[in-house]
């Protein structure tokens, strides 16, 4: 298994092929790589490719307060 960054990986396949890849729009590639999004993606040996964000948990919303 290989792992890559979500901007390494588009580096090398682009973000047309990665979008496809992940069954979503180029615009959602290029977002997630300009916010720095947390996201890995796995290679697998098969042929295989998945990726996984890291967030916070629990997440933190800005306004909310807490009672």
């Amino acid at each position: 298994m290989k792992q890559l960054t979500l901007a390494e990986y588009v580096n090398i396949h682009g973000q047309e092929k990665t979008a496809k890849t992940f069954g979503i729009y180029q615009s959602a590639i290029n977002k997630a790589i300009h916010s720095k999004r947390k996201i890995t993606v796995f290679i697998y040996e098969d042929g295989k490719v998945e990726a996984k964000e890291l967030k916070p948990f629990p997440s933190q919303r800005p306004n909310k307060k807490l009672n």
